[in-house]
């Protein structure tokens, strides 16, 4: 199959085969994470910041293509999570441009090679200080590259497939670029996450629609005073439908199907199947349903009236006027959350280290607490440009985000916070606090690797001190106490620990003892964090 020109509706097919190609192979773009720790999610980022993309796009009935690519482009913009979340999304952002610059209903070569292009340009923009050898790398040279051999092409089809030798080229040569990724023996994870969605992209080109791995996603909530569980997609819906052609419309009903809910079971018995989904849209559910044949029964059930009654009945709101300060915080644990609330965080975001919130949680974050000056603390380096780029959608208030990178980073800047002094004030003060702190963690390898001279084994405890890996070995209190011999100096005057679901008590009564034999006058703060993954979460002052 070879086309010259992408309609609105081979738009569509080519954006969602290559969100569910990456979905389908997000665990592989994770495992690519630099640091061996068990918390990579640039594949996971990745993947959910393209989907909330298209299932906004799948919710789009509109004709106009212009109007999709805008759809798609706002969808991901706001649930774009993590650096390469957010860099992905705005390369969606400038494929919106393209096509708007195009102004045409259909895109022809020269005009979809622009979209790629616009795509690179807007990407770099979002980033202050592009670094080579990441996923701007990939985007940028497979677009230069391609666009020097554009008139040797006859269809979008020849574009795309020098567009995906160029980007895996790209991709191949990171490690040459970033000696950190040569170290570790991996390319970069989101410009291999990038490739995955460019694969699905030609695929669709060839016909081969893919269908969505069916994968239970854990979902992390935004943890605030008065929040309840939400129902993502409120209608059950379930038909019988006598398929036209059996065997090739159930597994491209399937695909239609894949990304407009969750819970999908789809049963066929020769031309007769029956669908079970839950969704936001059960009517675009049964107009796609029944382009494949003639339906024998349908149901729909709302789940959300019950819910929605009770809390309603249970949380009714009077508007209240805005507080002068608010404090967002993004922590994991609960412990963590519990200590950051004590300590005047207006409102939690829970994830961090092991799963990014999304831009739209920053949005609705900043909403919530109801503030004329609004501090975001990320606690995480890898969260900062979402909420950047909340804090860029927000006109009513003024909302800046602190430059805390770690959990210790975050609580030591809250020391400092005074609730009485104005923003600017609050902001120096709380950046000098990060400044003045040593970040330490333990966690545990996931493979064998070697980083910046530590040689490091699969289960092996690792000690991280501002970011660098400086101790790996077999037993977790022999990393602990080269972790502290690190961190604790003659200057150190408390040590915080936030101790994890994984660590004895036997252990914690060792703590002060172990700091003792370094700086006998150091005060010691233990804390039960309740996290997973990271045994310990030190902050030294």
């Amino acid at each position: 199959m070879s086309v010259s020109s992408i309609d609105v509706a081979l738009l569509k097919k080519m954006v969602i085969n290559g969100a569910i190609n990456l979905k389908n192979n997000h665990k592989e773009i994770d495992q690519l994470n630099v640091f061996p720790v068990p918390d990579g999610d640039t594949g996971t980022n990745m993947s959910m910041t393209v989907m909330s993309g298209v299932r906004e796009m799948n919710n789009c009935e509109s004709s106009s293509i212009v109007e999709v690519a805008k759809v798609l482009s706002r969808g991901a913009l706001m649930g774009a999570r993590g650096n390469s979340g957010v860099i992905l999304s705005q390369f969606f952002r400038g494929l919106y441009v393209g096509v708007k610059d195009a102004q045409h209903d259909t895109l022809s070569i020269e005009d979809f090679m622009a979209c790629l292009e616009s795509g690179c340009q807007i990407a770099y923009k979002a980033v202050m200080e592009p670094v080579e050898g990441t996923i701007l790398t990939v985007v940028r040279e497979a677009a230069e590259n391609t666009r020097k051999n554009l008139a040797q092409f006859k269809s979008i089809d020849d574009l795309m497939q020098c567009y995906i030798k160029e980007a895996k080229i790209s991709l191949n040569n990171t490690p040459n670029l970033l000696p950190v990724l040569k170290e570790a023996k991996v390319v970069d994870s989101g410009g291999a996450g990038f490739c995955k969605i460019v694969e699905g992209m030609i695929m669709a080109l060839q016909g081969h629609m893919l269908e969505a791995v069916d994968e239970k996603e854990q979902k992390k909530k935004s943890v605030a005073s008065s929040t309840d569980t939400e129902i993502k997609f409120g209608y059950c819906t379930e038909f019988i439908i006598d398929l036209k052609k059996p065997e090739s419309d159930e597994k491209e009903l399937k695909s239609a199907l894949s990304l407009l809910g969750d819970s999908m079971v789809v049963v066929r018995d020769e031309n007769i199947v029956k669908v079970h989904i839950h969704t936001n849209r059960p009517g675009r559910v049964l107009e796609i349903a029944q382009k494949f044949g003639e339906f024998v029964t349908l149901k729909i059930e709302n789940m959300r009236l019950q819910h929605s009654e009770l809390v309603n009945g249970a949380n009714e709101e009077v508007a209240k006027p805005k507080k002068e300060f608010a404090l967002i915080a993004v922590c994991f644990g609960d412990g963590i959350v519990s200590t950051f609330k004590d300590l005047g965080v207006d409102y939690v975001i829970e994830g961090g280290q092991t799963m990014n919130p999304s831009t739209e949680s920053f949005v609705e974050a900043i909403k919530a607490v109801n503030a004329n000056n609004i501090i975001i603390i990320p606690n995480n380096s890898n969260v900062i440009m979402a909420a950047k780029q909340a804090s860029s959608m927000v006109s009513d208030c003024n909302v800046e985000v602190l430059k805390a990178k770690t959990i210790a980073q975050g609580y030591a800047s809250l020391m400092y916070f005074d609730p009485e002094a104005d923003m600017q004030t609050n902001l120096a003060q709380m950046n000098d606090a990060i400044e003045n702190v040593i970040s330490g963690e333990i966690t545990y390898a996931i493979r064998d690797t070697e980083i910046k001279g530590v040689k490091i084994t699969a289960n092996d405890y690792m000690g991280i001190v501002d970011g660098e890996i400086v101790v790996s070995t077999e037993k977790r209190t022999d990393a602990l106490k080269s972790l502290l011999q690190s961190c604790i100096n003659e200057e150190s005057q408390i040590v915080t620990f936030f101790y994890g679901n994984d660590v004895s008590k036997d252990e914690i009564q060792s703590l002060e003892e172990i700091c003792g034999e370094i700086n006998h006058d150091v005060d010691v703060e233990i804390i039960e964090g309740k996290q997973d993954i990271y045994s310990y979460i030190i902050a030294v002052e």
